[in-house]
């Protein structure tokens, strides 16, 4: 596995704002022009670890199980062009997004699209950097009507980031349980998106669906 990672690291390779605006799909252009990337977290069950302190760390209230968690972050247009390193299962979103190098990426004018759950406004407000994500009714007692719209448009073009996440889980090695010996290796075994890059059709749903 770790040849294979080696060889293959390379076709996940964050791209440069001009060829994402190049490859944008249609409803991105018209909603969401300025779109990098969207981002959302995934686990993948492990075995129980025997040391206690490393329990504490991989258990996830979420998922009620010991879980692998990365962050993966795909372009309007469907590639994946950011995969993190696992971390532990109780790590938050927003402690994988601090920590996983992803906001290097990042450059002033770009706009990043996830669930509302990413509470990382205080990463990206000083890089001059946007969220966008559905609304929700906190502190009102009902969104407005633009408020809806809005969230249903992201909604449906965020959508195209778990499907991705559905494709990595197609390789049987990640969609059982991680053995305890596999976690040291857990790292190139998520070589596995960058053949997910390799398969048209991810894409192709994407300008399926948005266009």
């Amino acid at each position: 596995m770790p040849v294979l990672a080696e060889k293959l690291k390379d076709l996940v390779a964050w791209l440069s704002r001009e060829t994402i605006r190049a490859c944008c799909p249609e409803s991105f252009r018209e909603n969401y022009p300025r779109t990098t990337v969207i981002i959302d977290c995934a686990e993948i069950f492990i075995q129980r670890p025997t040391n206690l302190k490393t329990t504490s760390e991989t258990f996830s209230n979420y998922k009620s199980h010991d879980t692998a968690k990365y962050l993966i972050g795909i372009s309007p247009h469907g590639q994946i062009i950011f995969i993190s390193k696992a971390f532990g299962g109780r790590a938050s979103d927003k402690f994988i997004v601090e920590k996983s190098g992803f906001l290097n990426y990042l450059l002033q004018g770009d706009e990043v699209m996830a669930d509302r759950g990413f509470t990382i406004e205080d990463f990206l407000f000083p890089r001059r950097v946007k969220l966008n994500f559905p609304a929700y009714t906190k502190c009102r007692p009902q969104l407005s009507n633009e408020d809806v719209t809005t969230s249903r448009r992201t909604a449906h073009v965020r959508i195209h980031v778990e499907r991705a996440i559905r494709k990595l889980k197609v390789f049987k090695v990640l969609s059982g349980t991680i053995t305890v010996s596999s976690l040291k290796n857990f790292d190139d075994i998520l070589v596995c998106s960058a053949l997910v890059n390799l398969r048209s059709d991810l894409i192709r749903d994407v300008n399926v669906d948005t266009d």
